[in-house]
């Protein structure tokens, strides 16, 4: 990466209009898991007519009055929250100890996530609504298990799922999303409220993680991309448990409960990758 571009970046992510946007960004991001999660308890409860996934839940916000100003809002979010991520993989987490390479390569990952989300979002508002997570799951699966050595990418990607679930669980138990928040500028009150929310949340969402890199994997060793799963498709399958219904109600509502500590991280997250 060249010094300008180093230094463009730097200047933009130190911005204080780029740190409101990032917190609007992590507001979008509770938004679309709150919306993610209701979806989910309606499949759960027979009411499930929507796919409980990223396009789903912005056709929700797209069907309500002003959806289009919060979408592009969304945007918006997103994107300053891949550029904040991507500041944090070039100059490090100063303020939150990230300087090791495996956390920086993290921030790249989300980076490119959010800079997904964030074109995701932008082809929803203009009209390119796609496919289900669950059918561009299956696509891309067949797809890359068509080519030489795909199958043991597939394989591969699934592993990645399977271990950022695994560390998102591990972290969730052991609070460690505490050392991202300014748990200094928070009353008692707050960090116990904050806290279980945190705790929850992250859980449910590292055991989607494990659900699609578990689906990925059996899709890569039974060389059938059919039985990959999106997001919704993960979802549903936890219907399938011995739980039944309840057992996908619990992960909804714990996808629900990420959605509010969103919101709780846009109040108290160190954003300022740059100091």
């Amino acid at each position: 990466m060249t010094t300008d571009v180093r230094e463009g970046i730097k200047q933009a992510a130190g911005h204080p209009w780029f740190h409101h946007m990032s917190r609007v960004g992590l507001v979008a991001r509770g938004l679309l898991y709150l919306l993610i999660g209701w979806l989910a308890l309606q499949v759960a409860f027979g009411g499930g007519g929507k796919e409980a996934d990223r396009k789903g839940a912005l056709q929700a916000v797209a069907d309500k009055p002003g959806g289009p100003i919060v979408l592009w809002l969304m945007v918006a979010g997103f994107a300053a929250l891949a550029l904040w991520q991507y500041a944090e993989a070039v100059y490090g987490r100063p303020i939150s100890g990230g300087d090791k390479p495996v956390q920086r390569f993290a921030s790249g990952v989300r980076g490119v996530m959010y800079s997904a989300g964030c074109a995701g979002t932008l082809a929803f508002l203009f009209g390119h609504h796609g496919t289900s997570s669950d059918q561009q799951s299956k696509t891309l699966t067949a797809r890359v298990m068509g080519e030489p050595g795909g199958r043991w990418l597939v394989l591969a990607v699934a592993g990645g799922f399977v271990v950022w679930g695994a560390v998102v669980i591990v972290n969730a138990v052991r609070r460690a999303f505490l050392d991202e928040l300014k748990t200094a500028e928070m009353s008692d009150g707050a960090r116990r409220f904050v806290q279980p929310f945190g705790i929850v949340g992250n859980t449910a969402r590292g055991l989607v993680g494990l659900a699609v890199g578990a689906f990925l994997a059996y899709a890569a060793i039974t060389f059938d991309p059919e039985k990959a799963h999106g997001l919704d498709g993960a979802l549903r399958e936890f219907a399938g448990t011995p739980a039944g219904a309840w057992g996908l109600a619990a992960v909804a509502a714990g996808v629900l409960t990420f959605g509010l500590y969103s919101f709780c991280e846009a109040r108290w997250r160190k954003v300022d990758a740059t100091r």
